[in-house]
């Protein structure tokens, strides 16, 4: 029956409710919900020290306690931006604690009492290189929320911002307590290291990206748990610039390279097809690009110019015009202000043909790269032959790699310019179909990942019916990078389309490739088993070239050598 709204039955006809009355049962006793937190990083202050000190004599209770006021004092004087804290609701849970030394002047054999200055942290250098970590601690309470991830995120965030080499720390080791007598610091370390133990401290460092330099005795001859051992810690900052006084002319984190996507025409003379060369390089330049790659054999339209029948003298007479068409691209860079990567022409000398890239710098300087490994048809239609030379090239953008076509799918080579700081590869191909297309494609991001660079593909479109094994084009010009969560989720930059003539313009970041490279997802370069295997060039032999010729295998029977590749 409803009921009015002051709780009494309703209607005329109402009865007294005859029904007994339930037992009254208490209410349960609200249990006060837990006070939300507000956590904050700021640097800390002279007036925190007593929070400071209630914290470290509760982690530190075993061994000498809090510091004294006038160590902390002095610690905040000397680098107030160093001295980090977290506090919740107003009350500090956490800290971190650091200075700047000179690391050379100390060496990895220092004590905590030499390095700190004895408590004075009169060692603190502002000119110094490195950040050194003399205290992390984190209230037992608060040890669920990884408040010392927290910190030292902020510590790599500052040794970046004032451009110091790396932070360094000597960790303590109190799990070695319970197996002093069963193993030494340094097998500890390793089954640490390995998983197999677990240490409430070197554990967390090692999840940090801090690796373990050595392992130090009596760095705190208090520190009974450890038994006077500490790890010495590292973390490199791979932002560092050792000079940071250039105001001009320092090496760009962000680069932006252009790609022509080249179209096969037939061309009336040299002038005729400089003026093709240079609409494409004013146009890239124009968008303001450091580089600008061309295809493999774009200079093919010079080969109907000779008039020649047969394919290999054909392709000999066509190498007459790479030299002036090398000397106009250099040029055009210097005019243009833009690095050019001439795809590749065909190179006579000394009675063999060769194909070759050239790099031609805004600075007016020119390097080659020949191709390596020639393909059965280069070798059976042109008797072409491959050069011996890997190099990686310097520029002011950063240092590349050139791979002409083939070349690209021998793992190998990329592997080795990649060990010499390679950063960007480009790979100018000529394919006829698209499977052949596939091959330099798919090769190329695989390129991409195994060794943490970019990599930049182009090829030319169109046809030339009067080019015998020429004659057809397939292109789809596209820059690749990594595949992590930083990169694109195809891992395609950009890309062009399909057999038109057309340029790319892409943007690249550098500086992923060194996050990448530090904390990616998975690290290529860093997880190589070098224990089990390399990859070093051979010496050469003219039974090389011959064999290089004529499209056969030869099994290295030669001393591998340490410096394979040469930096141009």
């Amino acid at each position: 029956m409803p009921t009015s709204s002051h709780g009494k039955t309703g209607g005329k006809a109402a009865k007294k409710n005859t029904l007994p009355a339930m037992p009254a049962h208490p209410e349960p006793a609200a249990t006060p919900a837990p006070e939300a937190h507000k956590l904050v990083l700021r640097t800390l202050r002279r007036t925190d020290f007593k929070e400071v000190k209630t914290i470290m004599d509760k982690v530190y209770s075993n061994m000498e306690g809090s510091w004294a006021q006038d160590e902390y004092n002095a610690l905040i004087k000397k680098f107030p931006e160093g001295q980090i804290c977290i506090e919740d609701n107003g009350k500090i849970v956490a800290a971190a604690l650091a200075i700047i030394v000179e690391y050379s002047k100390f060496g990895d054999k220092h004590t905590y009492a030499k390095i700190t200055g004895g408590g004075k942290f009169d060692t603190h250098d502002t000119d110094g290189d490195t950040l050194y970590g003399v205290d992390v601690f984190v209230d037992p309470e608060y040890r669920s929320l990884r408040l010392g991830r927290r910190l030292y995120d902020a510590r790599k965030e500052l040794c970046e911002s004032l451009n110091l080499r790396a932070m360094v720390a000597g960790g303590r080791i109190p799990g070695y307590s319970n197996y002093s007598g069963e193993m030494t610091p340094a097998k500890y370390v390793e089954m640490v290291r390995n998983k197999e133990l677990t240490d409430p401290i070197l554990t967390f460092q090692l999840a940090n990206d801090f690796y373990v330099r050595k392992i130090i005795r009596g760095y705190l001859p208090y520190d009974s748990e450890s038994k006077a051992f500490a790890t010495l810690l590292e973390w490199i900052n791979v932002y560092y610039e050792e000079e940071t006084d250039k105001l001009i002319g320092n090496q760009k984190s962000n680069v932006r390279i252009g790609i022509v996507q080249w179209q096969m025409r037939a061309t009336r003379d040299l002038d005729d097809f400089f003026q093709q060369m240079e609409f494409f390089v004013d146009t890239v330049s124009g968008y303001k690009s450091d580089c600008v790659l061309f295809p493999e054999f774009f200079n093919a339209p010079m080969m109907a110019l000779t008039n020649e029948e047969s394919p290999s003298v054909a392709i000999r007479s066509m190498a007459a015009f790479t030299e002036p068409i090398k000397v106009k691209m250099m040029e055009l860079a210097v005019s243009y202000n833009i690095n050019i990567i001439a795809g590749s022409m065909p190179l006579y000398e000394d009675g063999k043909l060769h194909n070759v890239s050239y790099l031609c710098r805004r600075d007016g300087t020119v390097d080659e790269q020949y191709k390596l490994h020639v393909t059965p048809d280069e070798a059976s239609y042109w008797g072409m032959r491959g050069g011996s030379q890997l190099r990686c090239f310097d520029t002011d953008f950063g240092k590349i790699g050139i791979l002409i076509c083939y070349d690209v799918e021998f793992p190998e080579l990329s592997r080795m310019l990649s060990d010499e700081g390679m950063k960007i590869l480009f790979v100018p191909f000529w394919t006829d179909t698209k499977n052949a297309y596939q091959r330099v494609r798919l090769c190329a991001q695989a390129r991409a990942i195994e060794n943490e660079c970019y990599v930049a593909i182009t090829g030319s479109v169109g046809n030339l019916p009067r080019v015998e094994n020429m004659d057809i084009q397939y292109s789809q010009s596209a820059v690749f990078s990594p595949s992590d969560f930083a990169f694109p989720h195809d891992s395609i930059v950009a890309e062009a389309t399909p057999n038109t003539e057309m340029t790319l313009i892409a943007d690249l970041n550098l500086d992923l490739l060194k996050d990448l490279n530090t904390s990616g997802a998975v690290r290529n370069l860093r997880d190589r088993r070098k224990d089990l295997y390399s990859v070093s060039w051979v010496k050469k032999t003219e039974r090389d070239d011959e064999l290089l010729s004529q499209g056969e295998e030869r099994t290295p029977k030669t001393t591998p050598r340490h410096a394979p590749i040469t930096v141009a």
